[in-house]
């Protein structure tokens, strides 16, 4: 790891990014805000993504004992499906309503040139408290008791992009609460990345990371190299005619050591590979 957080320039308002122009260098402004919520009873996912004027939203509800999955992703119904506000997540769809005060912080922000002439801003939080409740078909409420990241994203990403991410949270040898954010194709020169690893709930930035084809490891190039194994996967393929993605996200346990030969007793979290023309 090359050093510890501090704060860099960014558009205050990240989450919203409606200080950034509609259009520029002829590429629409791409944002969005992601949650993951990881538990050994359950791991979950919500998003809102803008393309230009366009509004999507995705969530996913992963409930680990009965191996069961649930997920959606709306464009005309986005609004009343998701809703991710400043320290809030909710999810009310298809039996689903999920409920969840999110404890942010100030987050690893990072402002990278992307491919082209385009720039991306981005702030992640990863390791931070979620507690609500989880409610399925009617049925009485499950307490939530969760660790979760936050993806804020804001920029001008080139006509096709492709990447590989990483976020998730767990503990370390000694009990200690690690959390990270790995990631390459996107945001992630040598230095001045989103890539960071949270011990102890301080984030320091990781060196460069290269992620197996198959998403089954991270190699680091400090030599460190954790370990992923899939128990459910989002996946899908849309083809919009000026916008198409393709993208597969599993959630999962992960092992190993984490950049910096952070030693991971036990792991939760997700793992994406990204194609998209937009």
């Amino acid at each position: 790891m090359t050093g510890q957080s501090t704060p860099r320039s960014i558009t205050p308002d990240i989450t919203a990014g409606s200080a950034l122009p509609l259009v520029r260098g002829g590429r629409p402004r791409k944002r969005w805000r992601y949650v993951g919520v990881f538990a050994d009873e359950l791991m979950a996912c919500a998003a809102i993504v803008h393309i230009g004027p366009a509004r999507q939203a995705f969530w996913a509800v992963y409930l680990r004992p009965e191996r069961e999955m649930r997920e959606r992703t709306r464009m005309l119904t986005a609004r009343r499906a998701v809703e991710l506000g400043l320290g809030t997540l909710r999810v009310r769809d298809a039996g689903v309503e999920l409920e969840l005060l999110l404890e942010e912080d100030e987050g690893w922000h990072a402002r990278c040139p992307h491919a082209g002439g385009g720039e991306v801003r981005t702030r992640k939080q990863a390791g931070i408290a979620a507690r609500g409740t989880l409610r399925l078909d009617g049925s009485s409420a499950r307490e939530i008791d969760a660790r979760a990241v936050i993806d804020d994203t804001a920029g001008y990403h080139a006509r096709r992009t492709e990447w590989r991410w990483s976020a998730g949270v767990g503990e370390g040898t000694d009990g200690t609460a690690l959390a990270w954010n790995l990631v390459s194709g996107i945001n992630d020169p040598r230095a001045g990345s989103e890539r960071a690893v949270w011990i102890g709930g301080v984030p320091h930035e990781a060196a460069p990371v290269e992620f197996a084809a198959d998403l089954t490891a991270i190699g680091c190039d400090d030599g460190s190299e954790l370990h992923f194994r899939a128990e459910a996967q989002r996946e899908r393929t849309e083809n919009l005619l000026l916008v198409k993605s393709q993208y597969r996200a599993p959630f999962g346990s992960f092992s190993g050591a984490l950049p910096g030969g952070v030693a991971l007793a036990h792991g939760l979290g997700v793992i994406e590979h990204h194609r998209a023309l937009w």
